[in-house]
C-alpha cells in the first residue's frame, strides 16, 4: 500500500533471508484490534519479518505490474493498498519500538534495514510498467466514475510515483536510486548518533548542594538516574531533546545552569564519533541533489509542493511575518529580566541559561504564580482519566476503559480501550510517558494499526512522551506544560482514532506536515478549559481541587514569557527552511558558521533566545519527515487558532461543536484539500492575527508586522 511505501524509511533488495515460519509478524495478530504481540515478538525477529515482508510485497507489485489485463481502479489502485501487508505489521511495531525502547541488536537491524527499504521504495515507484497502469487510469479520470475519496487516491498515486522519479531518464534514476540509499543511511547515521550523544550528555554532579532549588523528588530522582548507570553517590540530570532543559528553572547556582546548557549545546559538536555534523553535511547535499534531480531548485520547494502552504514562497513569508513582532517581544522580555537581575544585585548579564529561573521570577512577580505551587494537582494519571479522556468525552461523547490483558514492549505502558458514545469499540490507546535513555527525545504519535474499510481494520495509536519518572514511591506529578503535551499528543491519536476512510493510503493521520499538527494543537486548548481543568486538577494527597485564585493566575499568566518559547520555535523554524532553502551551489561545508549566519539573518534575539533546536540535534529535520516543515508547527498553531476562535464565537466546548469538528476535521484523513477542510470549518481562509493574539504578540510594538490579513 502507498502509505506503507511512504513510511518507509530504508534501502536494495538483496541477500533477504526468509521469516521462520513462527515469525509473529507473518499472520494478523488475533489480540483485540490486531494490536501487535509484544508477548511473543522478540528483537531477532524484527529484521527477518521486514525482509520477507519486502519479499512479498515485491512479489504482489509484480504480479499488479505484470496483470495482462487492462487497468482499472481495482485491478491496480485497490491491488496496490491491499498488498504488503506483513511488511506493514512489521514496520508499525518496529517503528516505534526502535524510538521508544532501543538496544544495539535493534539498532544494527535499523542500520541494515535502512538501504533496503530505501531500494524497496525505488524497486516500486521506478517501475515502468506499474506506472504506466497508474498513468492510463490518471489520463482517463474523468471517465472512470470515481467517488471522491477514490479520486484523491488515484491523484496521491500518481503524484507520489512522479515524485519519486517515475518519468527520469533511466541514467536519472539510478543516480536518484544511489541518492536515496545514502539519504536513508545517513539518516540513520544521525539518529544513531543523537541518541547516544544525548545521553553522553547527561550532567554528572557530585554534590547535592548543585542542585539547590530543586524539588526534594527531583534530587531523588537525579540519584536515582545516577545509581541506574552505575554511578551511585552522584546525581545525574539527563538531556531532553530541546536547547532548554528543565532544570534550569529551578537551579539557583548559576554554574550547574551553565554546565547544564553548555552540554545540551554542545551535546553533538565535541569532535567525538557521535559528533552529527559530517552527517548533516551530506544529509543536505544529498537532499539538494535530489531535488534538482526531480526539478526542483531546492529541497524546500521540492517538500512544500505537496503541502498545505503548497510553495516554500509562501512559507518563508508566513515565518518572516512573525520574526518583527517576536523580536519585539523580545526584547521588551529581556530588559524585565535583567531588572531582576540588578534588582537582586546579580552582578551579570543575562544568558540563556539564566532565562528560565528568571522568567519564573517575574512571573511569580507580575502574577504571584509559581509553577512548583500547580505540580501537586497534577498527577500524571488523574490528568490522562479525569483530563485528557474527560475532555474527549465532552467533546466526541468517547469512553475508556483500562485494558491490562495487551502486551506492550514496556512495563510503563498503560492501555485504554476506547468506546464511542453508545458503546460502540472504537480503537486502543497506548500511553507511554515516562523518559529512558533508549527513547529518543520528544513526544510523538504513532499508528500500530490504521483504520482502512477495506481490512475492516480498527486504529491502534500509542502517545509517548519523555517525562521525568518519579523516584520509587512517589507519585508521578509533571507541569502544566507536560499536560498540555498530553493534550496535544491526544490531539493526534484522536485524529487516527477518528479515521474513516476506506484506504489507509488516506486514512487519519496520513496528511501533510502542515496539516498533521492541527488537531493535536487544538487539543491543547481543552487542558484550561474550566470543566475540564476542574475535573482533573487535584491534589493528589487530599483530593481538594486546585484553587480558583491558582487557576486565575495561570490564565493571566497565559501570554507571558511569549518572546522566549514562541521565539526559540520561530528561530528554529527559521534554520530549518534555511538549510532547506541553499541552492546546489551555495550548500554549507561549516555547519556552525550556516547556523550563525541563518540565525542571524532573522533578525530575532538568539543571543538570549536560542532555537529550540540547534543544527546539530535537530532530530525532526535530520532524523525525521520535518525537512523544511518545522514551520508546520506555527503553521497549524495559526489555523488551530482559528478554529477556536469559531468554537468560541458558537458556543465553545459542546458535543455539537466537537461532532462538527470530527465530521469536518478529524474523521477526514486525507480525502480533501486541506484549503476547502479548512474553509468549510470556519468559513474562511486562515488568518495571521488570531496567532498573534493567541502569543501576545499582536500589542508589542513593532514597525511593519503582519496585520489582519489572510494567506
Amino acid at each position: 500500500m502507498l502509505r506503507s511505501l511512504l513510511l518507509a524509511t530504508v534501502t536494495t533488495v538483496i541477500g533477504i533471508a526468509p521469516a521462520h515460519a513462527a515469525n509473529p509478524f507473518a499472520q494478523r495478530s488475533t489480540l483485540p484490534y490486531q494490536a501487535p504481540p509484544f508477548d511473543q515478538i522478540h528483537d531477532a525477529d524484527y529484521q527477518p519479518a521486514i525482509e520477507q515482508g519486502i519479499a512479498e510485497s515485491l512479489a504482489e507489485v509484480r504480479t499488479i505490474a505484470d496483470n495482462p489485463a487492462a487497468p482499472t481502479f481495482d485491478n491496480t489502485i485497490v491491488a496496490m493498498e491491499r498488498q504488503g501487508q506483513m511488511l506493514a505489521r512489521a514496520q508499525s511495531a518496529f517503528g516505534q519500538v526502535t524510538q521508544a525502547n532501543t538496544n544495539p541488536a535493534l539498532q544494527a537491524a535499523q542500520a541494515a534495514l535502512a538501504p533496503k527499504l530505501a531500494a524497496y521504495n525505488d524497486t516500486i515507484y521506478l517501475d515502468p510498467k506499474l506506472f504506466a497502469r497508474v498513468k492510463t487510469l490518471s489520463d482517463r479520470k474523468a471517465s472512470l466514475k470515481l467517488d471522491a475519496e477514490q479520486t484523491m487516491l488515484l491523484d496521491e498515486y500518481y503524484k507520489s510515483f512522479v515524485r519519486a522519479g517515475a518519468q527520469l531518464s533511466p541514467a536519472d534514476q539510478a543516480t536518484l536510486r544511489d541518492l536515496n540509499k545514502q539519504i536513508s543511511t545517513a539518516g540513520i547515521t544521525f539518529r544513531q548518533r543523537l541518541l547516544a550523544a544525548t545521553k553522553a550528555g547527561a550532567l554528572v554532579l557530585d554534590d547535592p548542594a548543585k542542585l539547590a532549588g530543586m524539588a526534594p523528588g527531583e534530587v531523588q530522582s537525579a540519584a536515582r538516574d545516577a545509581t541506574d548507570r552505575k554511578m551511585p553517590g552522584k546525581y545525574l540530570l539527563p538531556l531532553q531533546n530541546t536547547t532548554g532543559q528543565p532544570a534550569l528553572q529551578s537551579l539557583t547556582d548559576r554554574a550547574t545552569r551553565k554546565a547544564l546548557f553548555d552540554q545540551s549545546w554542545t551535546r553533538t559538536e565535541k569532535g567525538d564519533a557521535n559528533d552529527t555534523r559530517a552527517a548533516i553535511l551530506q544529509l543536505i547535499a544529498l537532499r539538494t541533489r535530489k531535488a534538482n534531480l526531480l526539478g526542483y531548485k531546492t529541497w524546500a520547494d521540492y517538500s512544500l509542493a505537496e503541502q498545505m502552504a503548497k510553495t516554500a514562497d509562501t512559507a518563508r513569508g508566513f515565518l518572516d511575518a512573525l520574526d518583527a513582532p517576536t523580536a519585539a517581544a523580545q526584547a521588551a522580555q529581556v530588559g524585565e529580566l535583567q531588572q531582576t537581575i540588578d534588582a537582586e544585585h546579580g552582578g551579570f548579564k543575562l544568558q540563556p541559561w539564566d532565562w528560565d529561573l528568571y522568567a519564573e521570577k517575574v512571573r511569580k512577580a507580575k502574577f504571584d504564580l509559581d509553577l512548583n505551587q500547580t505540580k501537586p494537582y497534577l498527577e500524571i494519571w488523574n490528568v490522562l482519566e479525569n483530563g485528557v479522556f474527560y475532555a474527549a468525552n465532552q467533546l466526541y461523547g468517547l469512553s475508556f476503559k483500562r485494558r491490562t490483558d495487551i502486551p506492550t514492549y514496556h512495563p510503563d505502558i498503560r492501555v485504554y480501550e476506547v468506546f464511542e458514545e453508545g458503546g460502540k469499540p472504537l480503537g486502543l490507546a497506548y500511553f507511554d510517558y515516562w523518559k529512558r535513555d533508549n527513547k529518543s527525545g520528544g513526544a510523538w504519535m504513532n499508528s500500530f494499526v490504521r483504520q482502512a474499510k477495506i481490512f475492516g481494520t480498527k486504529p491502534v495509536i500509542s502517545n509517548t512522551a519523555n517525562f521525568t519518572k518519579p523516584a520509587d514511591g512517589q507519585p508521578g506529578l509533571v507541569t502544566f506544560e507536560d499536560v498540555r503535551t498530553m493534550f496535544h499528543e491526544f490531539g493526534h491519536g484522536l485524529h487516527g482514532l477518528f479515521a474513516n476512510q476506506t484506504y489507509p493510503t488516506l486514512s487519519g493521520t496520513a496528511v501533510a506536515r502542515d496539516f498533521v499538527e492541527f488537531p493535536s494543537q487544538f487539543n491543547e486548548h481543552w487542558a484550561l478549559e474550566p470543566r475540564v481543568l476542574a475535573h482533573y486538577a487535584h491534589h493528589y494527597q487530599t483530593g481538594a481541587a486546585m484553587p480558583q485564585a491558582l487557576v486565575d493566575k495561570i490564565k493571566r499568566a497565559e501570554t507571558f514569557n511569549q518572546g522566549y518559547s514562541f521565539g526559540e520555535t520561530l528561530a528554529a523554524a527559521q534554520l530549518d527552511m534555511a538549510w532547506h532553502s541553499v541552492t546546489s551551489s551555495a550548500v554549507p561545508t561549516d555547519v556552525d558558521a550556516f547556523e550563525a549566519k541563518a540565525l542571524g539573518a532573522t533578525g530575532l534575539d538568539v543571543a538570549h533566545v536560542p532555537p529550540r533546536y540547534r543544527t546539530s540535534y535537530f532530530a525532526h529535520i535530520w532524523g525525521s519527515g520535518y525537512a523544511a516543515g518545522y514551520y508546520a508547527y506555527l503553521w497549524t498553531d495559526m489555523i488551530q487558532q482559528n478554529v477556536y476562535d469559531w468554537f468560541v464565537q458558537h458556543g465553545g466546548m459542546t458535543r455539537a461543536n466537537g461532532q462538527r469538528f470530527r465530521d469536518l476535521i478529524l474523521s477526514r484523513g486525507h480525502t480533501q484539500d486541506y484549503n476547502v477542510m479548512f474553509r468549510t470549518m470556519t468559513g474562511h481562509d486562515p488568518q495571521v492575527a488570531p496567532l498573534l493574539h493567541k502569543h501576545g504578540l499582536d500589542t508589542a510594538p513593532h514597525a511593519g508586522g503582519p496585520k489582519n490579513e489572510g494567506l
